[in-house]
């Protein structure tokens, strides 16, 4: 009987329930992160002549210093807030890098543009 009782106890304290909106909401809250930090670096990138490789591992060290940067808003309870942190890291991946390529570029042929 106490067996029964404790396989029901556990079934309840695993079901957790989310807020869509409020998931929603933190998702576009990110994705607007995730866009402007790519806007920003690839600023950055393309003032400071990063191309190629050197320009990639620039990207990739902003990505992951946003992720940080929004596990450790986060705080211990992250899950509260996002389902998992692999989506954090991954999700849009690569539209920030377009967003990236684009803004490093063109910021890059006006910088040459201007102090050529």
């Amino acid at each position: 009987m106490t067996e029964n009782k404790e396989s029901k106890e556990t079934k309840f304290k695993e079901l957790v329930s989310y807020s869509e909106p409020a998931l929603r909401n933190n998702s576009s809250v990110v994705e607007y992160c995730r866009t402007s930090m790519s806007a920003l670096s690839g600023c950055t990138a393309g003032i400071l002549g990063l191309t190629g490789l050197s320009g990639f591992i620039f990207y990739i060290f902003s990505v992951l210093a946003l992720w940080g940067l929004l596990l450790f808003k986060a705080g211990n309870l992250w899950q509260k807030y996002f389902l998992n942190r692999h989506s954090l890291l991954t999700g849009g991946f690569f539209s920030g890098l377009f967003i990236f390529i684009w803004y490093g570029t063109c910021l890059l042929i006006i910088f040459l543009l201007v102090f050529s």
